[in-house]
């Protein structure tokens, strides 16, 4: 892949876990030994004890395994396995300090461990509750209010003899432990009760067992501590299984978090849309009855009352919260939650009338090559990749800035009261935190922005204006590699003669305006033309021939470059048929952009264009940078073993420039390495150069490879190549890439001369 995106497709042991699925068939099993010890075996023995400790511990280390391994910057996950890791401490103490019917005082060290459990468990769904909100409309937002507080009123309930045993209980400091508990259970049964309601049952596989999870640990508390309270609890009662299992189902649910990956939130919901509210109102009725013939919690009586007002609310303001939903729907971007480009367009001008002596900055951020993860990885991850890089700026922005997305892969940024030095600065932070691996549903995808600057008032007096500005900053930045770049006067003509190259671009696809040169391959053991590489130009109607650094590079970031593949294939076929024809079997080399090469149809449309024209795969040799190789092995694996097993021929272009190990040589399919000019131009000066040359030979040989040298330029190295026993040689001295019809010519006077090297062309 090239530098700007690359992805490296995680393997099926990262996707499922290192070790794979067996961490929560571990905690399946742990908890069934764990329960029959406890049901059928003495309490307090040796194999319980030991048992107990795994199941409470094996939970915490799978959590902070598949954070590890997942490479999850959640901070919710993070919360949650901590919130793992001091219960199971807690209980480890509670478990060692009761051996041998030993009693604890109360509070004991062991109620740090079981009350540090809630406030990290809160702080986990309260980012978990702030991450998916902003995807969700205002009636589901309150509808998971209405849920929350239906549910605790009704547990407030439940737990109103606990409460008033904890209060009643003597001490100031025990009394504020006892109590803690059941309200704990209260807050956090809340929580995750109004989580899934503003997701019905559409919240997913892993946030499902969470609350299964809590859903038994609140159940095995509140027992607990009744029973404590009135002395009947048992060590290895059957009670007591009650938490290892909840631990192993939240374990489970961070462990298949991790691996997913951040997504955006799910704005469908799987319940009846007055499911939610209906049930929680009834709660609250029951509760308010129940509290006219008995005497229940005033907690209980106040959360019932609240659940009803909340319940009103869409009753007496219906139309104005779909008015507000429906505004608020219009100005966000649905996938990333952001302000859309309406929002910007009403939010800027503003900004700007309020202050308009003020200086402000405005930046356009374009994903470079981000068209190649749609194409390769699917839009489902593409979509992934936008949403996590939205909330990744969002990190990085001051809450004043406004930042939206104006769709595709393209953001803006509004800097208020900013200068061109701070957006710079910001520019540079962007980049800096978009160059952190992005994992997408097990895929590790390495991403950069390029990223357009115009300042207020000096680029710009309006929105308009400014996006244009920055526009043409961003198409700077993009061609100069540099990342980001500020509006200057010149780019006005830079943008326009990009522009309009582009545009005749696309017309020269579709009017044939591609050529071929060929460069021919000299055989170093015979002499003879062994083959030749396909070179395109551009013959351009009114600036004449264009060399491929003139137009790659827009074809690239104008996503034409699966069509110019085509042609070029097509052309360069038709030439290797034609001479196939005439009695002149050549191998046609073809160079492949690693964009082209992540179409996964890629070695049937090719294995149909050889057939179509009766040419033997084995004639086309495909030329591959050491980039693709590099950026995604997985996939250069998959994609040149399917080409190779077609009789396509595989080489390594500029081989020695890339910065990397030589690994891919012993792991991927290749046939021959192409030694890069910049090696075999210094040999006559620079023996060190001369050593690389014979030692790369050596090894391709080695490796049963062909060594192939590109850019000789004169008979010195030529005929030290011979010595060094390289196979083939190209350069300048044999011919320099020449159309067809000269090629003939050249091949004519070579005959005549009988020459190895033949007449020097061009």
């Amino acid at each position: 892949m090239p530098a700007e995106i690359s992805t490296e497709r995680v393997s099926a042991t990262r996707r499922t876990g290192r070790f794979g699925r067996w961490p929560n068939w571990a905690l399946g099993l742990l908890v069934a030994a764990f329960a029959v010890a406890t049901i059928f075996g003495t309490a307090g023995d040796v194999s319980s004890l030991v048992l107990g400790f795994f199941a409470l511990w094996i939970p915490a280390v799978v959590c902070w395994v598949a954070i590890a391994q997942g490479r999850s910057r959640r901070r919710d996950l993070y919360l949650m396995s901590a919130a793992v890791t001091v219960l199971a401490a807690g209980d480890t103490y509670f478990a060692l300090a009761t051996t041998g019917g030993v009693s604890l005082p109360h509070p004991s060290w062991a109620d740090v461990g079981f009350l540090g459990f809630y406030p990290l468990m809160f702080a986990a769904l309260v980012v978990l509750a702030r991450r998916n909100i902003r995807g969700l409309a205002s009636p589901i937002v309150l509808d998971s209010a209405v849920g929350s507080l239906g549910a605790a009123a009704l547990l407030a309930v439940l737990l109103d003899p606990i409460l008033k045993a904890a209060v009643a209980a003597p001490g100031s400091f025990s009394t504020t432990v006892a109590f803690a508990y059941p309200l704990g259970d209260v807050l956090l049964v809340a929580f995750f009760v109004g989580i899934a309601a503003s997701h019905g049952t559409a919240i997913g596989p892993g946030w499902t067992l969470l609350v299964l999870g809590l859903a038994i640990f609140t159940a095995a508390d509140i027992v607990s501590v009744s029973l404590h309270l009135n002395g009947l609890y048992v060590i290895g009662s059957p009670l007591d299984i009650g938490w290892p299992l909840s631990l192993a189902l939240i374990a489970s649910s961070v462990d298949r978090e991790a691996r997913l990956g951040s997504q955006p939130p799910r704005s469908t919901r799987a319940l009846p849309e007055q499911t939610v509210p209906a049930i929680a109102t009834a709660a609250g009725l029951i509760v308010l009855i129940l509290g006219t013939q008995l005497k229940i919690s005033p907690l209980a009586v106040v959360l019932a009352a609240l659940t009803l007002a909340l319940a009103a609310v869409p009753l007496v303001f219906r139309q104005r919260i779909r008015i507000a939903d429906a505004h608020r729907q219009a100005r966000t971007d649905e996938l990333t939650g952001l302000p859309n480009r309406r929002a910007l367009y009403a939010d800027v001008p503003a900004l700007l009338s309020a202050n308009p002596h003020r200086t402000s900055a405005l930046l356009l951020l374009d994903l470079d090559k981000f068209k190649e993860v749609n194409d390769s990885l699917g839009h489902d991850v593409g979509d992934l990749l936008l949403f996590q890089v939205a909330g990744r700026i969002s990190g990085q922005l001051r809450t004043e800035d406004l930042f939206a997305r104006v769709g595709g892969d393209e953001f803006v940024i509004f800097l208020d009261g900013s200068d061109s030095v701070r957006a710079e600065a910001v520019a540079l932070k962007l980049r800096a935190t978009l160059a952190q691996p992005f994992i997408l549903a097990g895929i590790s995808v390495q991403a950069s922005a390029s990223i357009g600057i115009a300042g207020y008032p000096d680029q710009g007096e309006d929105l308009t204006m400014l996006l244009r500005k920055a526009d043409m900053a961003m198409y700077t930045a993009k061609a100069t590699h540099s990342g980001h770049h500020v509006y200057r006067g010149t780019d006005d003509t830079h943008g326009e003669d990009r522009l309009h190259l582009l545009e005749e671009l696309r017309l020269a696809l579709v009017d044939d305006q591609l050529v071929m040169h060929y460069q021919p391959k000299i055989d170093l053991k015979t002499g003879d033309v062994c083959g030749v590489e396909a070179l395109v130009r551009w013959n351009h109607p009114t600036r004449g021939l264009l060399q491929p650094d003139d137009f790659l590079g827009l074809v690239e970031e104008s996503g034409l470059m699966h069509a110019m593949t085509e042609i070029v294939l097509r052309k360069a076929l038709d030439q290797a048929a034609t001479w196939t024809g005439q009695g002149r079997t050549l191998t046609m080399a073809v160079n492949m952009s690693p964009s082209s090469l992540i179409d996964t149809v890629l070695p049937e449309r090719i294995s149909a264009m050889l057939a179509s024209r009766g040419l033997s795969p084995a004639l086309l040799v495909l030329e591959i940078t050491e980039d693709f190789l590099l950026s995604d092995r997985e996939r250069a694996r998959s994609i040149l073993t399917r080409l190779q097993a077609t009789g396509i021929r595989i080489s390594i272009d500029d081989f020695g420039t890339g910065y990397s190990s030589l690994a891919y040589l012993r792991d991927l399919p290749i046939d021959e390495l192409k030694l890069d000019k910049s090696f075999i131009i210094p040999m006559k000066d620079d023996p060190r150069a001369t050593a690389l040359v014979v030692s790369t030979i050596d090894m391709a040989h080695s490796l049963g490879l062909r060594m192939v040298a590109e850019g000789v330029e004169d008979t010195t190295a030529y005929s030290e190549l011979i010595g060094f026993g390289c196979d083939v040689a190209q350069g300048f001295l044999m011919s320099h890439p020449v159309p067809a019809a000269e090629l003939e010519d050249w091949f004519a006077t070579r005959a005549l001369d009988g020459s190895a090297l033949g007449q020097v062309s061009g």
